[in-house]
């Protein structure tokens, strides 16, 4: 058990306690537990021992870049969406003096189910729901691609030009500011996306990072809650279907997934029914699909310079990686690029 006064991975639970308190939050003290998962901002379990339970985000302890990491826009958006159908964590409270815990953080309510960010998570999910549990991926991408963004609010984050343009912009200008030598693959990639961007198509609110691993299932076969909202923003929809589809591992792929997750366990569906029921459910045209899953592949390997870096810099608390295993992290930064480009060909 954590005391007052030490230090988790950045939040001193003693003054977040404070912090609560005032909100009227809590009576008596907190705990505080990093809770295991996550490459970039950092989740922490807060408690009471009243047994009431919130989950916390904050930024990485450091090497935090002026365009990532942003609370504000996090919160933004669960808050948002909470009184919509699309499935988010309750909004507690967000706090923007850096002075209380170091960086701004905000409090959700914590949801129950499992979130399955690993195949070993996924055993918990029982393989009679599994089926239920895929195809509610689908429809639950659907419902957030049905919110007009003009309609709730959001419609002042519209950004002119392609967001297509803008994304392979961003990434690109980050992944050379990352610490991996060996670009040749991105840059080439890089090169055959923007030559071959589609035209641009409808804005919705497009999550960034959907997958089965950021997302809490219930006993029922339903998602519960979206989780991790770092990366969102008023775009292409199809860029989410792209990402979830190549994070979907399967029995028989000889490609891997660009993220760890359930899929390759028997009952979950296979990758097409998932977008045939995305489209059955969005009234989307996949067309440009093939695009937006080289789109994905490339987009990772950038997230993953990223990822590399942090933890090579020792930005990462308590999770950070050394030795092979983060050496492994520069070489599926290659990989992944690699993909994209055959992806292209």
């Amino acid at each position: 058990m954590v005391t007052m006064d030490e230090v988790v991975d950045g939040v001193r639970p003693a003054v977040l306690a404070a912090w609560m308190r005032e909100r009227e939050l809590v009576d008596g003290p907190v705990h505080v537990a990093r809770i295991s998962g996550g490459h970039s901002n950092l989740t922490f379990r807060v408690s009471d021992d009243a047994g009431s339970v919130w989950a916390l985000r904050r930024p990485p302890t450091g090497g935090v870049l002026a365009t990532a990491h942003d609370m504000s826009r996090e919160w933004r958006f669960i808050s948002t969406l909470a009184p919509t159908p699309v499935p988010v964590p309750d909004p507690v409270a967000y706090c923007d003096d850096a002075d209380v815990i170091g960086a701004e953080f905000y409090l959700m309510g914590f949801v129950d189910g499992v979130v399955p960010g690993d195949p070993e998570s996924g055993e918990r999910i029982p393989q009679d729901i599994r089926r239920s549990c895929g195809l509610d991926v689908a429809d639950v991408l659907a419902e957030l691609h049905a919110v007009d963004p003009d309609e709730v609010g959001l419609g002042d984050l519209h950004r002119p030009g392609s967001y297509l343009e803008r994304q392979l912009r961003r990434w690109h200008r980050q992944v050379h500011e990352s610490a991996i030598e060996d670009l040749s693959a991105v840059d080439e990639a890089h090169r055959l996306l923007t030559e071959r961007m589609p035209a641009t198509g409808e804005t919705r609110i497009a999550h960034g990072d959907y997958r089965p691993g950021n997302l809490s299932f219930g006993a029922d076969g339903r998602i519960a809650a979206i989780f991790d909202w770092e990366l969102a923003t008023l775009g292409e929809p199809l860029a989410d279907l792209g990402w979830v589809l190549a994070s979907w591992a399967r029995p028989d792929d000889t490609q891997r997934a660009i993220t760890t997750g359930p899929t390759a366990a028997d009952g979950w569906p296979e990758r097409d029914e998932v977008a045939q029921r995305y489209a059955e459910r969005s009234g989307r045209d996949l067309s440009e699909l093939p695009y937006f899953l080289a789109f994905a592949r490339w987009r990772s390997a950038c997230i993953g310079a990223g990822v590399y870096t942090r933890y090579k810099r020792g930005n990462m608390g308590s999770g950070a990686q050394v030795g092979p295993e983060l050496e492994q992290r520069a070489e599926q930064v290659v990989t992944e690029a690699e993909a994209a480009l055959a992806a292209l060909a």
